[in-house]
């Protein structure tokens, strides 16, 4: 592992949580993902199963979670299945995880190789009346068209096992998962700090005719320097017109003199994430007019996150948020008030220069599980992105945090990541 290892009691600790919510006499089942593949030999790495690294801190394909808490032995209640070494693959892959070190990484005291998983269930399966299995239940999955390793073992529960009753995981994981504890705080806050060293390599980078790929490759290097797995995604070096389309990453555009580049990047560290944007001239000084819509994005980003507090419901701070980036269109003369009061509430017109939410979890996953009809409550980590595209003026401001709601108040974990004009044009210059 590049990160530092996790005290397995956070994993000892979700996994009481988890089986709390079980109902009795069932077994839960959490497997790995696949390792993806490219062409030929090649493959495009491996991500982890979230829900499954929630519960075991296990990083390795090919891995299986049984619990059973009511299992009338007690070895059977917890169970690790992991891929075993071979000659083959210490030679080609190096070793993987011993039994031994699958135990003290995620405190499950039984571990077996994953050959003998379908045997050992067997052995269980019978005494239990249901099953709790694994899906991607995202809002925005992507998987839906491709079988994944949880589709497969959905599939062969039900073929062998028809008569059982069954369960989702992710029902009490989207459950459990948005609530951040101290040690995950923590994880997601060692994510940011790598963030904001990146941000300032990003900055002393950008000049005149640079390739916004050459920003790009400095983010890598900080995260890889600092022992980050990888990008939380693809990043966004938009620069100029660039920046007004969301979700521009090709990041082959040449910063011209006088654009501002959007910078929107996430480092994933121990597999928890940061998630921010900062906007910033490619010459080091914000035109008049780029200062308009950079301080109008900054103090709705400013007023948003006070609006981010236990108790309140998402679509309600969404709503509020596009009051306050209405208004600020109005100021910078890109709205006409008397057409904003007599506006259809279903096509509102601030839609053609705001046209995204601003706020969504994070964690584990960067658009991390939870229901947005719940209501926020303190522990949760949720962004703040209010933005501003004007396509006509090849203008596109985009400004985002992350936040952890408390009931006092909510942290700004990227407060060291410099946001202020003054600041960004001050250590541009420093070069």
């Amino acid at each position: 592992m590049r990160y530092t290892t996790i005290p397995n009691s956070l994993f000892v600790k979700n996994r009481k949580n988890f089986i709390s919510e079980m109902k009795e006499n069932a077994i839960a089942i959490l497997t790995s993902n696949d390792v993806k593949h490219n062409n030929a030999d090649d493959v495009m790495g491996f991500t982890q199963n979230n829900d499954l690294f929630y519960l075991s801190g296990i990083d390795q394909e090919e891995t299986i979670l049984v619990l059973y808490p009511d299992a009338y032995k007690e070895e059977n209640r917890e169970i690790l299945f992991i891929k075993e070494t071979n000659e083959n693959i210490k030679i080609w892959d190096g070793e993987k995880l011993t039994k031994e070190q699958a135990s003290q990484i995620s405190g499950v005291k039984r571990v077996e190789w994953i050959q003998d998983f379908e045997m050992t269930l067997q052995y269980m399966a019978f005494e239990a009346e249901g099953f709790y299995l694994g899906h991607n239940e995202h809002l925005k999955r992507v998987t839906k068209d491709q079988e994944t390793q949880q589709d497969r073992m959905i599939k062969w529960c039900k073929e062998k096992y028809p008569l059982h009753e069954y369960d989702r995981v992710a029902k009490i994981t989207r459950n459990l998962r948005p609530i951040k504890s101290d040690d995950e705080i923590e994880l997601m806050q060692k994510a940011v700090n790598i963030s904001v060293e990146g941000f300032h390599r990003a900055l002393k980078a950008a000049k005149p005719n640079v390739k916004e790929y050459e920003i790009e490759a400095e983010l890598i290097y900080t995260l890889t320097k600092n022992g980050a797995t990888r990008h939380a995604f693809k990043p966004i070096v938009a620069s100029g017109k660039n920046a007004c389309a969301l979700h521009y990453n090709t990041n082959d555009g040449i910063c011209k003199d006088g654009d501002m580049i959007l910078l929107d990047f996430g480092v994933c560290y121990a597999n928890y994430n940061s998630d921010t944007t900062r906007c910033f001239p490619v010459n080091g000084k914000f035109t008049e007019r780029q200062k308009e819509v950079y301080t109008s994005v900054l103090h709705c980003l400013k007023e948003g996150a006070k609006l981010l507090k236990p108790g309140v419901i998402s679509s309600e701070y969404e709503t509020q948020m596009a009051l306050l980036i209405e208004t600020e269109l109005i100021k910078l003369g890109l709205l006409n008030a008397d057409e904003v009061v007599k506006q259809d509430p279903k096509k509102p017109l601030y839609k053609k220069y705001f046209m995204h939410g601003t706020a969504h979890h994070i964690g584990l996953d960067v658009h991390d599980v939870g229901l947005y009809s719940r209501p926020f409550e303190a522990g949760m980590t949720l962004t703040c992105e209010p933005g501003i595209y004007i396509q006509e003026e090849g203008i596109g401001c985009r400004l985002e945090n992350d936040y952890l709601l408390t009931k006092d108040g909510n942290i700004n974990l990227t407060e060291a990541m410099p946001i202020e004009i003054e600041d960004i044009e001050a250590l541009m210059k420093k070069g």
